[in-house]
C-alpha cells in the first residue's frame, strides 16, 4: 500500500471521527425537535445514497442489477439488512457477470 493511500485512509477515518465528535458535542446539551430528529434519522439513509447514486449511470449489467436489488430491498428492510443484500448481490452478480 502507497504512502498517499495510508494517508488518505487515515484522513478520512479522522474527518469521520471529528464529525461524529462534533456532532455529539454540539447536540449533547439539547432536546431535538420532531424535524431536527426526523433530519438526524434521515442522514444515513442519504449518506448511503450518495455511495449508490454514481451506479445510476452505469452502464455495467451487475451494476445495475444489484442495483435494482438494493432498491427494492430498501423499500422492504430497515438499513443494515439493505446494507448487507446490497454488498452481497453486487459481489455475487459482478462475479457471475
Amino acid at each position: 500500500m502507497s504512502l498517499l493511500t495510508t494517508v488518505t485512509i487515515l484522513l478520512m477515518a479522522l474527518t469521520t471521527y471529528f464529525t461524529r465528535v462534533a456532532g455529539y458535542l454540539l447536540l449533547r446539551n439539547r432536546t431535538l425537535g420532531p424535524r431536527t430528529r426526523a433530519v438526524m434519522d434521515a442522514a444515513p439513509g442519504c449518506v448511503l445514497i450518495t455511495v449508490i447514486a454514481p451506479h445510476f449511470v452505469t452502464t455495467s449489467p451487475a451494476d445495475l442489477l444489484a442495483l435494482a436489488i438494493s432498491l427494492l430491498a430498501a423499500m422492504r428492510f430497515s438499513l443494515l439488512p439493505v446494507v448487507a443484500i446490497s454488498v452481497l448481490a453486487t459481489a455475487l452478480l459482478r462475479h457471475l457477470l
